[in-house]
């Protein structure tokens, strides 16, 4: 690696990495609770819950939510990984990794996705089905937002395999790792959606994942490990040109990949719109220019300005993975309560999101508290580093 790179024996837990994963997962509520309401009509067939009030601009925010939520999920889990596995073994780095991202998951698939049909089909006053139809794996959308998970636990695997084969990343800056990050995963998404047809997700029991970011997911999170073992973050730049051009700009390159997602829909027939390579360059090359902008944007905005913690800030971060995790059940029954209450969606909306994330929230805190309350008491380590799988 580069010779900026430090392992310190003790890192202090980071403050602003735990409440930018916490605003990252409020926004993916966000984004979820906007699919039920969204006008496009593309959620509706799978969405847990599909009201037919809508509202024409959610499509819009979760259009800018889409560019950089998982991007920045996967940098964050990047950065964590190196200290993750620092003085363990192999062994006992998977089985960290496993307990903490594959049995919440396993958990989840045979509770949650089951749960998830019955509140889709209760919602949508259509019949229950028969039970064998209930579990992820014959259900056609297979493990929905759980996909993170298992996804992030394969990038764990083979971070290790990597490092057990000596194979290290390239000695290079953080910009050059960032153009080559830009580059190559534009060239991958474009031959991968534009030139060879593989499009949308794939589905399977254990993996699911989006064809055309893929490697996009893979690269971000290596930009994580990166920025750890350069110690990127150590000290905050001087100077705020870039950050300030950045911020500049990034509405520009935002409201271009808006323009390219919704160009369909401005055509005069939609339903025969032609999805040409031309139009697959344009729609990819205004997500990687959008994605550089923003992912660098939140990122450095918390790590000047969001360094901070309390006593809210405390508890919201330590209940933001099983936030994660439950979330949707619970957009599932609001949403279904709110469907027939006679309220406008400009009013559902907002109720929806807050009814959502604080419940999902005092669930997990109960839930954390009862298991302390059943656990031995020990003795807290002196020092602690922030973990998101």
């Amino acid at each position: 690696m580069s010779t900026k790179e430090k392992y310190s024996t003790k890192r202090k837990r980071i403050h602003w990495m735990d409440n930018l994963r916490t605003i990252i997962i409020f926004l993916v509520v966000l984004y979820h609770v906007g699919g039920v309401y969204e006008a496009a009509g593309l959620w509706g067939w799978f969405w847990i819950v599909d009201d037919p009030d809508t509202i024409t601009w959610v499509g819009i925010v979760g259009i800018i939510f889409d560019i950089f939520i998982m991007p920045t999920m996967f940098f964050i889990s990047g950065y964590l990984t190196p200290p993750s596995l620092k003085n363990k073994t192999a062994w006992s780095f998977l089985k960290r990794k496993f307990r903490r991202l594959m049995v919440p998951w396993l958990i989840a698939v045979f509770t949650l996705i089951p749960l998830y049909k019955v509140i889709f089909l209760y919602s949508q006053n259509l019949p229950q089905e028969h039970w064998s139809t209930y579990s992820h794996i014959t259900n056609p959308n297979s493990q929905n937002w759980l996909w993170f998970l298992p996804l992030l636990f394969a990038f764990n695997v083979l971070y290790l395999l990597l490092q057990k084969a000596n194979i290290r990343l390239p000695n290079i800056s953080l910009k050059s790792a960032v153009l080559a990050t830009f580059v190559i995963g534009f060239v991958y998404s474009f031959a991968t959606g534009g030139l060879l047809g593989f499009r949308s997700w794939t589905l399977t029991p254990l993996l699911d994942f989006e064809n055309e970011r893929l490697l996009l997911y893979f690269m971000t999170f290596l930009l994580g490990v990166l920025c750890y073992r350069q110690d990127i973050f150590a000290e905050q730049p001087k100077s705020k040109t870039l950050y300030t051009v950045a911020s500049s700009v990034a509405w520009l390159t935002v409201t271009g990949h808006i323009f390219a997602r919704l160009w369909p829909f401005f055509s005069p027939n939609p339903a025969e719109f032609q999805i040409t390579p031309l139009y697959r360059l344009i729609r990819h090359l205004s997500f990687y220019l959008a994605l550089l902008c923003m992912q660098y944007i939140i990122v450095e905005s918390f790590w000047r300005y969001f360094g901070k913690t309390g006593r809210i800030w405390g508890e919201l971060n330590r209940n933001s993975y099983g936030v994660y995790i439950i979330h949707v059940i619970l957009i599932g029954v609001f949403g279904t309560l709110l469907l027939n209450t006679g309220l406008p969606a400009l009013a559902k909306y907002p109720l929806l999101i807050v009814s959502t994330y604080v419940s999902s929230n005092l669930v997990v805190s109960a839930y954390r508290f009862l298991v302390q309350s059943v656990k031995p008491r020990r003795k807290e380590p002196v020092v602690r580093t922030v973990d998101i799988g």
